[in-house]
């Protein structure tokens, strides 16, 4: 067995298991070794029955003290009872539609149950389909139990023996990749004890030492890369704008740029009119970063101004079809009264139409092209591409930026992005890129009032919606699962996020789904949609125009609608379960409203009391500059927040960097430390030539080897 081995290898894994788990990504044995547990069950977390919690889940040692006896009710459900005992108490187990218990549990057997206690109608205690194990002298059983992303037949007990038999059978074959002298210094344990223990650790320092040790290596690879990429990419000569006054454009505008705006502006003319190095003009590599609203687009107008009065054409990327439209709208009408030709290509522009637009593209006859990922393919050529802007930045990779970048070399790039992290962070994440920092919003926009809430609220609440609603206003409900899924307030996390931030005790979290039905039941005369990543594409742009439209009043949502439609009429955002959510991330969608004249609310409901979550909901409850905001979550929760803006899908940065443990880090100073590393290495080996660094070198190849940047 090798690590390159199909997983078909392993025992049990036929041609119908193998394409399942392909679903999930585990097609070679290295991909299931790499497939991390989601969260552990804590069973060493032991119970007497007499020190029960009702609705906590824990380990119970029991003694069977009756048969199983069996009876079928309605709809052929099957109800399997017998009695069980420790020295402080008895209980009844109940296992529904499970017959072939009556095989395992005899009389005078002990197991370990682990489960949640309840009360039935007639006052007996009860445990309810707990997941149990035989105790067996000299057989130890396992404290930390993992607990992994699963798909359709494929569940992650499976998974688990899987995983085991991988480990047992390639272990030898994990070679470190991390030079000594770095793994040292930052205090790690090797690879092969972090590989182990993240998948059966032996008790919950194990698992933080091995967590620690992968998120680093996420952290680290991916800084490696940033600085390999950029030591490779020597600043290509870029097409020289002509020299433009902006105010014919600025004339148009209903407002008065801000002094951040005016800052971008001008250093996007300095890098596509002024600048010069060693007799060259460069090509611009810059990012616009600054908060939900300051005013990014027009910096980016004005970019495209620039180009068309200099006679070149200019692309513009949109993360979704909705958001590409919304631009066409917006900078159709104001480059159009510039003179300035614009086009729109998505997915769903219709064939002839996508025929006449490559023609005219090609030919010249259009300035300014606004679509989606439709822009990457090949039938796309320009006359005289001169400048590239990409949206929401954290949504497209290096790859995908050096796909349209290869349409013509020399034109310049500017990628905006929505995130508005601490500077030192931008340097760390964008090290290919100069940085320009909207710190300022717009006059005349409105603080959004912001409340912190629990559950004893709720009547007040779905009132307040209702209230909103006959205003002519809009709302959204934000939920942090699509429907309900194991308590995780139960299980260990990985990363250690429960400490001190999620409560041990049981804790009902929302689910867009079950939540949608409910607020339909309370507000039955409002039109309710629910919108969540599962949803096919076509279906969110579907909903999520029709709300723009005005034709739903309440939209229920997972944080897929973080990058999402301006909607002006939007005056409520409601966050279920808000302690589950970074500050950063809370502030992204608190910025979802607020956008129009209306008076706007962000409401974070909250049933935690821990003195960790009423600090994190205090601050943004009274600061409301997105900086300092993403200053504090740093400080807080470390950088990982900022790896999982986009938690519907795994984020991807620079082609293939994919991260796992990284978002759940909350070590303010891993990332400048993986960075540091990084940096130094590449500083002292810029090749990564030296033969012990030439697995680095492969990992770092292999992960950007779609990003034609690589020299």
């Amino acid at each position: 067995m090798k690590l390159d081995s199909p997983v078909s290898m392993l025992k049990g894994i036929g041609k119908t298991r193998a394409e399942k788990l392909a679903k999930i990504g585990i097609q070679t044995v290295r991909d299931l070794i790499y497939h991390y547990p989601r969260a552990y069950e804590d069973r060493g977390r032991t119970a007497l029955l007499g020190d029960h919690e009702t609705g906590s889940a824990r380990s119970y040692f029991l003694t069977v003290s009756s048969a199983v006896s069996t009876v079928r009710i309605k709809n052929r459900i099957t109800v399997s009872k017998f009695k069980a005992f420790d020295d402080s108490g008895s209980v009844e187990v109940i296992f529904f539609n499970s017959p072939y218990v009556k095989d395992i549990f005899h009389v005078g057997g002990v197991f370990r149950f682990y489960g949640r206690t309840s009360f039935s109608k007639t006052n007996r205690l009860n445990l309810v389909n707990p997941k149990y194990e035989p105790v067996i002298e000299g057989k130890p059983l396992v404290d930390l139990v993992p607990l992994y992303p699963t798909t359709e037949g494929i569940n992650s007990k499976l998974i688990d023996k899987l995983v085991l038999d991988a480990i047992s059978d390639c272990i030898g074959e994990i070679k470190d990749h991390l030079p000594d002298r770095i793994r040292l210094d930052n205090e790690l344990c090797t690879l092969q004890y972090a590989i182990k223990s993240i998948h059966s650790p032996d008790s919950a320092e194990d698992l933080r030492r091995a967590q620690r040790r992968l998120a680093f290596d996420e952290l680290f690879t991916f800084a490696l890369g940033v600085s390999y990429l950029a030591r490779g990419r020597a600043r290509t000569e870029g097409v020289r704008f002509a020299p433009t006054s902006i105010a014919s454009f600025t004339a148009l505008l209903p407002y008065e740029l801000t002094a951040s705006q005016k800052n971008a502006i001008n250093d996007i003319y300095r890098d596509t009119v002024l600048r010069e190095e060693n007799g060259v003009h460069p090509a611009m590599a810059r990012i616009l970063i600054g908060d939900v609203g300051c005013g990014k687009t027009v910096c980016a107008a004005a970019a495209i101004y620039f180009a068309f009065r200099s006679g070149y054409q200019s692309a513009l990327m949109a993360p979704t079809e909705i958001l590409a439209i919304q631009h066409y709208n917006d900078l159709g009408d104001l480059l159009g009264k510039l003179g300035a030709r614009v086009a729109l290509l998505t997915g769903s522009t219709t064939a002839a139409k996508k025929r006449r637009i490559y023609e005219s593209l090609a030919n010249g006859d259009i300035d300014v092209i606004i679509g989606t990922h439709a822009l990457l393919t090949d039938k796309v050529s320009f006359a005289s591409l001169g400048l590239i802007v990409t949206d929401e930045q954290h949504r497209f990779g290096v790859a995908q930026r050096a796909t349209l970048k290869d349409k013509t070399a020399n034109a310049h790039m500017l990628v905006m992005s929505a995130t508005p992290i601490p500077r030192t962070l931008a340097l760390a994440m964008y090290g290919d890129l100069d940085i320009s920092r909207i710190t300022d919003m717009p006059k005349g926009r409105s603080r959004i009032d912001t409340f912190v809430v629990d559950e004893g609220y709720r009547t007040r609440l779905n009132s307040f919606i209702a209230k909103q609603v006959s205003e002519g206003g809009q709302c959204y409900v934000i939920c942090p699962s699509i429907e309900k899924e194991e308590d995780d307030d139960e299980l260990l996390l990985p990363g250690g996020i429960n400490a001190g931030l999620y409560s041990t005790g049981s804790l009902e979290l929302k689910n867009a789904v079950e939540h949608t039905d409910e607020l339909r039941n309370k507000l039955p005369k409002l039109r309710i949609a629910c919108l969540h990543g599962r949803m096919k594409n076509s279906e969110k742009d579907e909903i999520m125009s029709a709300f723009g439209c005005g034709e739903i009043d309440v939209l229920v949502s997972t944080t897929v609608i973080e990058v999402g439609v301006n909607v002006p009429n939007a005056s409520l955002m409601i966050v279920e379960n808000a302690e589950r959510f970074g500050l950063s991330q809370l502030h992204q969608l608190r910025g979802r409203v607020g956008r129009g004249k209306r008076k706007s609310y962000c409401v974070l409901v909250s049933d935690l009391k821990t003195e960790k979550v009423r600090g994190r909901l205090e601050t943004m409850r009274t600061v409301y500059d997105g900086f300092e905001i993403a200053s504090k979550d740093l400080a807080m929760r470390g950088p990982g927040d900022f790896f999982s803006m986009n938690s519907s899908n795994n984020m991807r940065q620079s082609g293939g960097f994919e991260f796992k443990l990284a978002p759940l880090c909350d070590d303010a100073g891993m990332l400048e430390k993986a960075f540091g590393a990084a940096k130094e290495l590449i500083s002292e080996d810029p090749e990564l030539s030296a033969e012990e660094h030439l697995p680095l070198r492969s990992i770092v190849e292999s992960v950007t080897s779609n990003s034609s940047t690589i020299s």
